[in-house]
């Protein structure tokens, strides 16, 4: 005989059943603008006084957009609710565009709004028939939308709003996530699973996440996504496609986010039945014109063409005896009468050039300083090998006062653990921006020189490879969420500190709570070295595994080329370690300023974290710890394994901060990374030790296994398998 349950019974019974299920479990798919309830209700009530009523002036699908955050927003931290704060005649909250507010004469200045630029903002508290106000104010709507969002972050760090004179304006112009994802939807060196842009179904099904996304990205001041791979299908110029990148235009235009296309450089023979895609051929040129008046017909605000060229077998115009500035130019002209913006990778390399890889960049752009088009932007990795967990600052910054600069970042973690190591690259954003190069003295910063602080008259930009892909939480790593946000924060504004930025993720994501933000800010602030240690310290780089970027491969001899082959960068023999690039070597620091280029030649200047990369330093060597180059080299690889057990440690007491399923995934996650690291650690420290042949210093653990047991291991399954980009 079935129990009778009552129904009052049965349903208290459901109740704490979806509790003990965790029906509100958050899966981050919400990011850093889950909005969550303002815990501290002494504070919640001080902001619910002060933003009691609302006027907005929306309208366009814009500010349409930016009345619908500001809501949920207020709603989600405050229980605030439109119908009681929208009140026609009586405000303590105005948000509208300076010129349709209609405030008192004189409550703000004009000529200080006009300091916001065409993207920035204004956060005044002022003084309105004896009230005390708050005025979100522009020159555009979409400085409105960006200043929303800077409104919001005050109320999700609880940050006090009772006296406001926030200006904020973008120092860099184009700030642009490049996907490597392609038509079939696998995305190149993507770790958090397929690409977002489901092709099939646009462009009539316009999936929510579009949506999401754009609101991220406004969230941090990104204005631009480059939606398709570097190494590019020459079907994207195709009318089908142009269609569903039309739709994603239209999607993404309210947030201020432009499309761009990667293309391929033999665009025209692809599919234009050219018999050639020389820059300089008349047919060529014309081909391309017509190509960027179509777009422009179907994307009024199409943003441009970021190009891949005569790099690891893409075409390009070298192929016709014809320079970068050659092939980049043509393009220029094409995209110029629509205000679009060529992006042209410095990113060459070829098996067949006989000097050091780390060169080639700078030698085949530098002489070409001051020749390519206004609208062109040189797109230079942050380093001059390959996104490696540490490199020194890209040779060629500093090194062209006369072209535009573009500085790249990878967000997707394609040397940094994928998406199973916690990695908050801020700091590594940063090392590189505040490297200074001397091209034009003391304070030449990278950051200085992509800002164009010493050539205004250059376009300015950042771009980032995004780590985005289909799975719920975005990038496969709740805390991989924080490079997405970190590169929008420092893209807006490259002075912000890594540690700033870092907290406001965690209370944003996260919670408030003091316990929770410090312990994390600071895992967090050390993640990046820490991984450095495991991985590649003291200047080693490159020694990763073939094909996959996955796990250590230090051994790797084989891989095809020698520019493949980890062997070919450490150079390890009984001597000692490292590539020399000093003047007795292949002299790539010569490519730097002669402040700097000293600082790298010398041994005893050049910074420990890129000794191997400059010098071939000997076994017995006496670092400035004191201990040998090989016992230094051990204990930089035992302590960032013993350093990724710690994270565990402090992980474990945040059980009760965050929601049970997101502690279970980084939990997770963060044994994966420590089996990692161990792996890491134990495969470099024996292999290197068959050179060094020293042992192992007392007091560490001897690995598990013998060196054949990790050389012998396989990661078929890695995912993002393809080429360099």
């Amino acid at each position: 005989m079935k129990a009778i349950i009552p129904l009052k019974r049965f349903a208290f019974f459901l109740g704490l059943l979806a509790l003990s299920c965790n029906v509100y479990a958050d899966n981050g798919y919400k990011l850093w603008l889950g909005y969550h309830a303002v815990a501290d209700k002494k504070l919640a009530a001080q902001y619910v006084q002060q933003l009691r009523y609302l006027k907005f002036t929306a309208g366009s699908p814009t500010l349409n957009a930016a009345r619908e955050e500001l809501l949920v927003g207020l709603e989600g931290m405050l229980s605030l609710k439109p119908q009681d704060i929208e009140k026609p005649n009586y405000s303590t909250l105005f948000v509208g565009v300076s010129s349709s507010l209609n405030l008192p004469k004189n409550t703000i200045a004009q000529s200080e709004i006009q300091q916001t630029g065409k993207e920035g903002y204004l956060i005044r508290s002022v003084t309105i028939n004896n009230k005390k106000c708050i005025v979100i104010t522009a020159q555009t709507d979409i400085g409105i939308l960006h200043g929303v969002f800077g409104f919001l972050k005050l109320l999700q760090t609880q940050q006090a709003i009772g006296v406001l004179n926030i200006l904020e304006y973008p120092r860099i112009m184009y700030r642009v996530l490049d996907h490597w994802d392609n038509l079939n939807r696998t995305v190149e060196r993507g770790y958090a699973g397929s690409s977002i842009w489901n092709w099939h179904k646009l462009p009539g099904y316009i999936d929510q996440r579009y949506i999401d996304y754009a609101r991220a990205s406004a969230s941090v001041g990104i204005n631009g996504s480059v939606v398709n791979n570097v190494n590019a299908n020459a079907l994207m110029l195709t009318p089908e496609y142009l269609e569903k990148v039309k739709a994603l235009a239209n999607t993404f235009r309210p947030y201020g986010i432009k499309v761009y296309l990667s293309v391929k450089f033999s665009s025209p023979i692809d599919i234009g039945g050219l018999k050639t895609s020389d820059p300089l051929d008349p047919q060529v040129i014309q081909w391309w014109k017509d190509k960027a008046d179509e777009i422009y017909r179907g994307i009024p605000d199409f943003g441009g063409f970021l190009v891949k060229a005569n790099s690891e077998g893409q075409p390009g115009p070298q192929a016709y005896k014809r320079s970068h500035a050659d092939g980049a130019n043509m393009l220029a002209d094409a995209l110029a009468p629509h205000n679009g913006i060529v992006m042209w990778r410095a990113f060459v390399y070829d098996n067949n050039v006989p000097y050091d890889r780390a060169k080639q960049a700078y030698n085949e752009f530098k002489p070409l300083d001051g020749q390519f088009k206004s609208n062109v932007i040189v797109q230079v990795k942050n380093g001059p090998i390959d996104f490696q967990p540490r490199e020194p600052f890209h040779p060629l910054f500093g090194a062209m006062p006369n072209t535009p600069l573009m500085i790249e970042f990878q967000l997707t973690q394609e040397y940094l653990g994928f998406s199973t190591n916690l990695v908050y690259e801020a700091p590594l954003f940063k090392e590189c921006l505040e490297s200074d190069t001397y091209a034009m003295g003391k304070g030449s910063t990278v950051a200085n020189i992509i800002t164009g602080k010493f050539n205004p008259k250059l376009i300015t930009g950042m771009a980032g490879v995004a780590n985005i892909g289909s799975d719920v939480n975005w990038c496969g790593h709740p805390f991989a969420q924080a490079n997405w946000y970190a590169f929008g924060r420092l893209a807006w504004n490259p002075a912000q500190s890594s540690a700033t930025i870092a907290a406001d993720w965690v209370k944003m994501t996260f919670t408030n709570q003091p316990a929770f933000v410090a312990p994390m800010q600071s895992i967090m602030l050390q993640s990046r070295e820490n991984t450095v240690n495991y991985m590649t310290p003291l200047g080693l780089h490159h020694i990763m595994g073939v094909n996959t970027h996955y796990g250590p491969g230090p051994w790797v001899d084989n891989a095809g080329r020698a520019d493949w082959n980890a062997t070919y960068y450490h150079k390890a023999d009984s001597a000692g370690i490292g590539f020399n690039r000093s003047s007795t070597g292949s002299n790539a620091a010569a490519q730097y300023q002669p402040p700097v280029r000293d600082m790298f030649e010398n041994l005893t200047t050049c910074p420990d974290e890129y000794l191997l990369w400059f010098h071939h330093v000997r076994w017995d060597h006496k670092m400035r710890s004191g201990k040998t180059l090989w016992d230094d080299m051990v204990h930089h690889y035992y302590m960032g394994a013993d350093s990724v057990k710690q994270m565990q440690r402090t992980w474990d007491k945040m059980a009760g901060y965050v929601d049970k399923e997101q502690f279970q995934t980084v939990k997770q996650l963060m044994a994966v990374q420590y089996d990692e690291a161990i792996s890491w650690r134990n495969s470099c420290v024996l292999y290197f030790q068959t050179f060094a042949n020293r042992p192992i210093p007392a007091g560490y653990q001897m690995p598990a296994h013998p060196l054949s047991y990790y050389r012998n291991r396989k990661y078929l399954q890695a995912p993002g398998i393809g080429g360099n980009q």
